[in-house]
C-alpha cells in the first residue's frame, strides 16, 4: 500500500541492491544464528527450534513455516511476501522495519514482542497473539484479525484500516487515538477505561455500549 494511504509514518525495510540466496536447514539454524543480506524463497521450513535467531536485510517469498519456534527472534529490515507463518512461535521477538504482505499468520505468537515500524497488509491473522506486546508505528491494513489477542499491549501510533477485529481481545490496552471507523469491531473485548479517546462510528458506539453494560435510550 502506498505511503499516502497510511495515516502513520512507518519506515520501510531497507535492502542492498544485491541479495544472495540463503539456504536454511537444521544444520545451520541454531541458537543465536545470524542470516543477512539475502532471499529465502519457494521452500518449506519444518520443525525448527532455536533461540535468538537474527535475520537482517532478508526477504522471504512464498515460504511455509511449519512447527517453527524462534523465541526472541530479531528481525531488522525484513519482508515476508505470500508466506504462511501460521502458529509460529515468535514470543519476545524484536521486529524493526518489517513487512508482512499477503501472508497467512493464523495463530502466530508475537506475545511480549517489541514491534517498531511494522506493516501487516492483506494478512489473515485470525487467533493471532500480540498480548503484552509493545507496538510503536505499526499498521494493520485490510487484515483478518478475528479473535486475535492484544490484551495488555502498549500502542503508540498504531493504526487499523479496513480490518476485521470481530471478537478480538484488547482488555487493559489503552486505545486512545486509535481509529476503528473502517473496521469491524463486533464483540471486541475492552474495558471502559481503555476505550476512552478511541475513534468509532455512531453504530460502533452503540455496539460498544452494549458490551460495556451501558443502556442507550
Amino acid at each position: 500500500m502506498e505511503q499516502k494511504k497510511r495515516k502513520t509514518k512507518i519506515l520501510r525495510p531497507k535492502f542492498d541492491s544485491d541479495l544472495d540466496i540463503i539456504e536454511l536447514s537444521k544444520e545451520n539454524i541454531e541458537d543465536e544464528s545470524v542470516f543477512s543480506f539475502g532471499t529465502v524463497s519457494d521452500c518449506s521450513l519444518e520443525n525448527h527450534k532455536a533461540d535468538r535467531v537474527a535475520f537482517k536485510q532478508v526477504i522471504f517469498k512464498k515460504v511455509i513455516f511449519n512447527k517453527i519456534t524462534f523465541r526472541r527472534i530479531e528481525m531488522v529490515d525484513v519482508r515476508f511476501e505470500n508466506c504462511d507463518l501460521s502458529n509460529v512461535d515468535f514470543n519476545e521477538a524484536s521486529l524493526s522495519r518489517v513487512e508482512f504482505d499477503n501472508c497467512k499468520i493464523i495463530g502466530i505468537n508475537l506475545s511480549e514482542a517489541t514491534l517498531r515500524d511494522v506493516i501487516f497488509e492483506n494478512c489473515n491473522g485470525q487467533l493471532a497473539f500480540f498480548s503484552y506486546s509493545n507496538c510503536k508505528q505499526v499498521a494493520f491494513l485490510q487484515c483478518q484479525l478475528r479473535s486475535s489477542d492484544f490484551q495488555n499491549s502498549k500502542f503508540l501510533k498504531v493504526e487499523f484500516q479496513e480490518s476485521d477485529l470481530t471478537q478480538s481481545q484488547m482488555n487493559f490496552t489503552t486505545l486512545k487515538g486509535i481509529d476503528f471507523t473502517t473496521c469491524d469491531i463486533e464483540g471486541i473485548g475492552i474495558n471502559i477505561a481503555d476505550v476512552k479517546g478511541a475513534k468509532v462510528t455512531s453504530m460502533q458506539a452503540v455496539s460498544l455500549s452494549t458490551i460495556l453494560g451501558l443502556i442507550v435510550i
